[in-house]
Formats: structure tokens, sequence, C-alpha cells
């Protein structure tokens, strides 16, 4: 025998027997208003129990949650169209560049101008010089950032904020993606910064930032390292 359905019939109550007699006694719920009432229904035009306020406020919370998870999943995917979009005009800036320097002012422009961003840096390890406009990394430097072999870094990076020169106080998050130029390579990074501590996290894909660093080495590579 059910536990549960023993302890209920001990203290008097058998809701299969309630629901028999229901069943053989349509009319004492349909006649009881205020019965009805408490339990969230009504009766319909044919004289049927129907869904009433409490259940129909039920079914519009659980459509309102679909409707907004909807239009959160629009809004993700029209923001991802959105992005590629841009980051394909940002490709035809970059190949336009004249020159090593002229490359690192479309980088900072487009992050702005296109991305809304606060700015975007292209540095360098020695040995040797640097391009004008771009910042100087001692030999190593790169791999003490990012760590050996890693491609990306996301979040709030307070080691890099040097990066952005005056900008540093304002920089509240940060993409840095690895770059290798000419041969031998020379290694780097393109960094983007935001005044918004969400636009860059360590749980975002670095696809769309990677895509722009590959060309970016690819554009440099046209004139001879400094």
């Amino acid at each position: 025998m059910d536990a549960t359905r023993t302890a209920t019939e001990a203290d008097g109550f058998d809701s299969a027997c309630v629901k028999d007699y229901l069943r053989t006694n349509p009319d004492l719920l349909r006649e009881d208003g205020a019965l009805l009432t408490e339990l969230g229904l009504r009766l319909d035009m044919a004289n049927l129990v129907d869904f009433g306020p409490v259940a129909l406020s039920r079914i519009t919370a659980a459509h309102q949650r679909e409707s907004s998870e909807r239009q959160r999943l629009e809004a993700v995917a029209q923001a991802n169209y959105l992005a590629q979009a841009q980051t394909h005009a940002a490709v035809i800036d970059l190949l336009e560049a004249r020159n090593l320097a002229d490359l690192a002012r479309r980088i900072d422009d487009l992050s702005r101008l296109r991305f809304g961003l606060a700015a975007g840096v292209l540095a360098l390890e020695g040995p040797g010089g640097v391009p004008a406009g771009w910042r100087a990394f001692i030999e190593g430097q790169v791999d003490l950032i990012l760590g050996p072999q890693r491609l990306a870094l996301m979040g709030h990076l307070p080691t890099t904020l040097g990066l952005f020169g005056d900008l540093a106080p304002q920089i509240a998050s940060v993409a840095l993606i690895r770059m290798a130029i000419w041969e031998p390579a020379r290694q780097g990074v393109i960094a983007f910064g935001s005044n918004d501590p969400e636009a860059f996290s360590d749980d975002m894909g670095p696809d769309l930032v990677t895509f722009l660093a590959r060309v970016t080495e690819r554009t440099a590579e046209r004139w001879a390292a400094p």
C-alpha cells in the first residue's frame, strides 16, 4: 500500500473518493461560485468549467517569458550580425593603409568609430625599433602578459592599461591578441580598450578580434620591418 495514500486516509481524506464524488455530483462544483473563484476557475457560456483569472495570469506570464527570451535571442543575433558587418568594413579600412604608421592610426579609428570602443593600439617587441604610432615592448613581454603560447586574453587586465597612454584611467576592459609579424617573426599584440567593464570578459569568444589581428599581421607585412 502506498505510504502517502495511507497517511492521507489516516487524516480522513481520500483524494480518489473526492474525485469520484465530483464526477457523480458535478453540480456541487458548478453551482458554488465562491468555491470556483477560490480555485481560479469559472464557468464559460457552455456551462463548462474554464480557466479563470489565476490560470490565465499564469499563461500570460509564461507567454511573456517566452516572448522576452525570443526578443533576447533576436537582439543577440542582430548584435552579432552588426558586429560581423562592421568587422568586414574594418578589414577594408585596414587593407587601404598606406604604411605602418597609417595602419596603427586606422586601428585606433575603427576601434572608436566602428565599434564604439575607447582605443585600439598596436605594440611590437624588440629587437629593433617600432613604427610611428606603435607601442614598444621589450623582448618576451608578450609572453609575460598573455602567457606562453596563449593567443588572446580578454577582461579587466590592469597590467595592460599602460598601452593606452593618457586613456588608461578610463579603460575598464581589454581585448588583447597576439601577433607575429615578418620573418623571422617579431612578437606583438593588438589591443582594444573599452570604457565599459562588460565589453570584454574572459568568457567571451575572441573570434572577431582574432580575425582583425590576422588581417593586421598580413597587412603589416607589406612593408619591411623597422
